[in-house]
C-alpha cells in the first residue's frame, strides 16, 4: 500500500508539472536558463553579478551618446524613476560599435548622461554586442530573442536609413540593429522582449508594468 501512495503522489507531481508554469505564473528556470549565470562590468571597473538581480524586472539597453536616439535616455530616466522602487533596474551598456557614437571613457559617458538628462541609474562599461567580442551577455539575450518585436516594416525603414548615411548595423542573423535596442526580463530572469531602437522607452511602460505585476506574459515567445 505504501508503494501504492507514493506511486500515486509521484504521478500527481508529475501532471502539476506538466499542466503548471502558464504565463500568470511563470516556471522558474535554472540559473543557465537566465541572465542569472552572467557579470558584468561597471563603469568602475567592479563585477555585478546578474544573479544578485533576481525577482527585478530588468530593461537592458546598448546606448550611446552621439546617436539620433540618444534623446530616449530622458525616456529611460522617466521608466526608472516611475517604476524603480516597484522592482525595476535598467542595465545600461554603452557600445561604440555602432557608427563610434559612443566615444569617451566610462566616466565621461555616465557624466554625459547625469549632466545632460539628469540619469539617475548608472551606467556599465563599454561593451560590445555584435560579433567575435560580443559581450556574453548580448549573445545569450540575442540567442533567446534573435529578433525585434517590431514590425518588420519598421526594421526594413530602419535599415534603409542606415544604409543612405553609409552605415551598417546588422550584419549576421540576430545581431542588434543599432544602438538603443531594448531587451526587458521578467522577474525570473527569462528574456519576453527585444525592441528596436525606434520603440520608444514610453512605449514599454505598460509591458513593465505588466511584468512587476506578473500578470501577463508580455508577448513572451
Amino acid at each position: 500500500m505504501k508503494t501504492a501512495s507514493k506511486l500515486i503522489a509521484l504521478t500527481s507531481l508529475g501532471l502539476a508539472t506538466l499542466l503548471g508554469g502558464g504565463c500568470d505564473n511563470p516556471k522558474e528556470n535554472t540559473k543557465m536558463d537566465t541572465i542569472y549565470q552572467f557579470t558584468a562590468k561597471g563603469r568602475n571597473g567592479a563585477s555585478l553579478d546578474l544573479a544578485s538581480l533576481k525577482g527585478k524586472v530588468l530593461l537592458i539597453v546598448n546606448t550611446a551618446t552621439g546617436c539620433g536616439f540618444t534623446p530616449q535616455y530622458a525616456g529611460l530616466e522617466q521608466l526608472y524613476a516611475k517604476y524603480h522602487d516597484k522592482g525595476l533596474e535598467i542595465l545600461d551598456f554603452p557600445c561604440d560599435q555602432f557608427g563610434h557614437q559612443a566615444p569617451g571613457s566610462d566616466d565621461e559617458i555616465h557624466q554625459f548622461c547625469a549632466l545632460t538628462y539628469n540619469t539617475t541609474f548608472d551606467q556599465l562599461a563599454k561593451v560590445e554586442v555584435n560579433g567575435a567580442n560580443a559581450e556574453p551577455l548580448f549573445t545569450f539575450l540575442k540567442a533567446r530573442k534573435p529578433a525585434d518585436d517590431d514590425p518588420a516594416e519598421e526594421t526594413a525603414a530602419l535599415r534603409v536609413l542606415l544604409k543612405k548615411h553609409g552605415m551598417t548595423g546588422a550584419e549576421a542573423p540576430g545581431d542588434i540593429e543599432w544602438n538603443f535596442t531594448k531587451f526587458l526580463v521578467d522577474r525570473n530572469g527569462n528574456v519576453v522582449k527585444r525592441s528596436g531602437p525606434k520603440t520608444t522607452p514610453a512605449a514599454l511602460a505598460d509591458c513593465i508594468e505588466a511584468l512587476i505585476s506578473q500578470s501577463s506574459c508580455c508577448q513572451r515567445q
